[in-house]
């Protein structure tokens, strides 16, 4: 998403619909924790309190935390984007500190991808554990560029273990319990809005996202390795 870790991170999202509606919204990231700087949490509703949010494997404290981060961050997806139907066509701009993207595409489609920042840099502790792929953040991206990615940054930090003199995971089996941590967040976080959405766009929008945890923790549960030996063959 960035090379200079000196400067914040900036990106624009801007949705434009067949009625010649608009939608844009701007993020500014800490470069440093990949925390969201703009926009400003406004609002703290009730339904976003800890206790009313919380996942079942959450580690925060509801005597510390009052309110759920993901949840105070979902409700900017929610008020943008709540009456809007999630197979409607939209052409999604995305621009970056590194390059811009476009697409026509599916609202749900669009969403997922800026909800792959929001969740991740919301505070969250579940989420956060992806940051490293929020570094290399890519709009769109596909259920096999999510794999790649996933499983290629994550064996490269085992690489850096390794070099440090610590003890690497070769088998993934940390990234297996990240994703399923993910797929079981995603879940309950979708269940907890269900009656919050107007439509279904926010919520198809999380399926996406749930869909890609399950889809890299089948992988590593049966060690389907032909798709990726495709890829790499030329590496062997």
């Amino acid at each position: 998403m960035y090379l200079d870790n000196s400067k914040e991170i900036k990106v624009r999202y801007f949705f434009r619909f067949n009625d010649e509606s608009k939608i844009e919204l701007n993020l500014t990231l800490n470069p440093e924790d990949l925390s969201i700087i703009e926009p400003k949490i406004e609002k703290f509703p009730e339904w976003a309190e800890l206790k009313n949010f919380k996942c079942s494997h959450c580690p925060l404290n509801e005597l510390e935390v009052k309110y759920c981060p993901l949840a105070l961050r979902i409700q900017t997806i929610l008020s943008l984007f709540n009456n809007r139907i999630s197979f409607e066509e939209v052409d999604v701009f995305v621009e970056t500190p590194i390059r811009n993207y476009s697409k026509t595409t599916t609202l749900q489609a669009g969403v997922s991808s800026l909800l792959g920042i929001f969740m991740v840099a919301s505070g969250c502790p579940v989420m956060g554990k992806l940051k490293p792929l929020l570094y290399f953040h890519l709009p769109f991206a596909s259920v096999t560029e999510t794999e790649i990615r996933a499983l290629s940054i994550y064996l490269l930090a085992q690489f850096v273990k390794k070099i440090k003199g610590e003890q690497p995971d070769w088998d993934m089996k940390k990234l297996k319990d990240i994703y399923d941590d993910v797929r079981l967040l995603n879940y309950n976080v979708s269940r907890n809005i269900v009656n919050l959405a107007e439509k279904d766009a926010s919520i198809n929008s999380l399926i996406i996202l749930n869909n890609f945890a399950e889809f890299v923790s089948l992988l590593l549960d049966e060690k389907i390795i032909d798709e990726l030996e495709f890829y790499l063959k030329d590496f062997f």
